[in-house]
């Protein structure tokens, strides 16, 4: 801070419009508006409810309004501002408070007027447009993607081998397999003779 500045105490409450072409230091409390070519300072005691339009302004204390500064707006770990700045350069440290819009100036009028440099990019390859199906496409919009290859032809499908037939029960232990009993043998009457038919 330059050695000509003016200073605002903390018992000083001002009400009303300030300007001046010097450094303000402000410790108490100014209502109104503020209007310097010089560096605003508010320190963690100094209560701002004013629009402000300065060169700098550093808020370390409260400040409720709007700032237009023409270099730069640095708001300190201590500092908290509700309203909008407007300023080429902003600094908002981490741990301060802030609620309001930021303008940091026309962005064509920070543009480079020289054109910018021409990417040396290869050309894109052309994607070959497919027919919707049912119709008939030229030979220019054919896909250009390969056949899939054909799948080996295929021998004869191996038969099916039967199941085995299950065994006939076993037995249990023990005991002698029993043979099916057969059926008797038919017997014809012939007059006073008997027959006797023995089916094999």
């Amino acid at each position: 801070m330059a050695d000509t500045s003016t200073i605002i105490g903390e018992t000083i409450l001002v009400n009303g419009n300030l300007s001046g072409d010097e450094d303000l230091l402000i410790l108490g409390k100014v209502e109104g508006s503020i209007s310097l070519t010089k560096t605003l300072h508010v320190q963690e005691s100094g209560v701002v409810k004013a629009n402000v339009q300065v060169k700098n302004a550093i808020i370390s204390g409260i400040v409720v309004g709007n700032i237009s500064a023409s270099d730069s707006v640095e708001i300190t770990e201590q500092g908290r501002m509700v309203g909008d700045i407007k300023a080429p350069r902003i600094i908002i440290v981490e741990g301060a408070s802030f609620r309001g819009h930021i303008d940091m100036g026309d962005l064509e009028a920070q543009r480079p007027s020289s054109p910018l440099p021409i990417r040396n990019e290869s050309p894109r390859p052309t994607l070959a447009r497919t027919a919707r199906p049912g119709l008939s496409a030229p030979s220019a919009f054919r896909p250009t993607t390969p056949a899939p290859a054909k799948a080996p032809a295929k021998g004869p499908e191996p038969t099916k081998a039967e199941a085995p037939k299950a065994p006939p029960p076993r037995p249990p232990a023990g005991k002698a397999p029993v043979a099916p009993p057969r059926p008797p043998p038919a017997v014809v009457t012939a007059g006073k003779k008997k027959v006797v038919v023995k089916k094999s």
